[in-house]
């Protein structure tokens, strides 16, 4: 392998992984106890959420879409899920079954919505998952009478605190998310799909192929990862409240530009998506034991989130370049 291939894999593929390898360096110098094994399982916790949200954000971005919605759906699906498990006419272990059936459901349901409503009547997902934003938001407040959920069962609190191979339950659950959802988008005929319709999606619909149904199950799967990271988030927790999730739909965001997908869709990949969430995760733990405040961190993830898309234009040139020489 000569050193222009090698040059182009590593814009293509590594980069973000070298950025992370970097930062991770910087911060095993310049903070105390980054490197400790406490401090990275904190890491590994923190990213976790995240990432999966992020999972889910990557399908509709890679879609050319974008949902704002799922801060506001994190919450609606914790405090129906909350609001089963703490069921007093219900046995510990089916109201644990049903609470985690419920967030999925509920989540499914709102990106139901929002995929169903932006194909059907043509209106951009801005638009529509802003409008979504805000009735789960409403609807989490409404039936909470905006009150914080406690008081779940022994089993679910404590296997938040379980680890598996020294890693924390929910970062295994984030990871074999993010196995299984680049299995399916980079073996299946819908990953494929989903690649091709970002791209060019005319050409898909011209093919004989029906691009609004591959749409709206993207929004779906977001929904869902979002009741999965409902689940995850009261494992950690043990809570469920009508205002988290406040700013989360950007920190997905960002997670999903800074590893690399186009937010014009048909470029990108899960890989890239989790190493931003990890990207952004230990940022903002570094900067925090750095003694950097709330304010300037998110000062920090902005300028970064620009850079990224900065630099993934240019990118994308290089790329283009070595592809046109070849």
């Amino acid at each position: 392998m000569n050193a222009r291939k090698i040059t182009y894999l590593l814009l293509r593929e590594a980069g973000i992984g070298v950025a992370l390898v970097l930062i991770c360096v910087v911060f095993i110098f310049a903070a105390p106890h980054f490197a400790s094994y406490r401090n990275m399982m904190n890491i590994f916790t923190q990213i976790s959420i995240n990432t999966v949200i992020a999972v889910g954000m990557t399908f509709v971005i890679l879609l050319g879409g974008i949902d704002l919605s799922v801060g506001s759906v994190l919450a609606l699906c914790t405090i129906v899920a909350g609001l089963t498990i703490t069921s007093e006419a219900l046995p510990a272990g089916l109201a644990i079954t049903l609470a985690v059936f419920a967030s999925l459901v509920v989540g499914a349901l709102c990106g139901l919505f929002n995929g169903f409503v932006s194909e059907r009547w043509r209106i951009h997902s801005f638009v529509v998952t802003l409008g979504m934003l805000n009735i789960a938001r409403g609807a989490a407040l409404q039936i909470s009478d905006s009150r914080t959920l406690f008081g779940f069962p022994e089993a679910f609190s404590n296997l938040g605190a379980q680890t598996v191979f020294g890693l924390p339950v929910i970062f295994i659950m984030a990871m074999t998310l993010v196995i299984i959802c680049s299995i399916i988008l980079n073996r299946s005929v819908f990953g494929r799909m989903i690649y091709a319709i970002g791209n060019n999606e005319e050409a898909v619909r011209l093919s004989g192929h029906n691009t609004i149904v591959y749409k709206i199950s993207a929004y779906v799967i977001c929904g869902g990862c979002v009741g999965i990271a409902g689940i995850m988030y009261m494992l950690r927790l043990n809570m469920a409240s009508p205002i988290l999730g406040v700013g989360f739909e950007l920190n997905a965001i960002a997670a999903v530009v800074i590893g690399g997908t186009s937010m014009m869709g048909g470029k990108g990949s899960l890989i890239g998506t989790f190493l931003g969430a990890s990207i952004i995760g230990v940022l903002n733990n570094g900067l925090l034991l750095l003694g950097m405040g709330d304010f300037a961190r998110q000062i920090v993830t902005g300028l970064i989130i620009v850079a990224a898309v900065v630099i993934d234009t240019y990118r994308n040139k290089v790329l283009l370049k070595f592809q046109e020489n070849d």
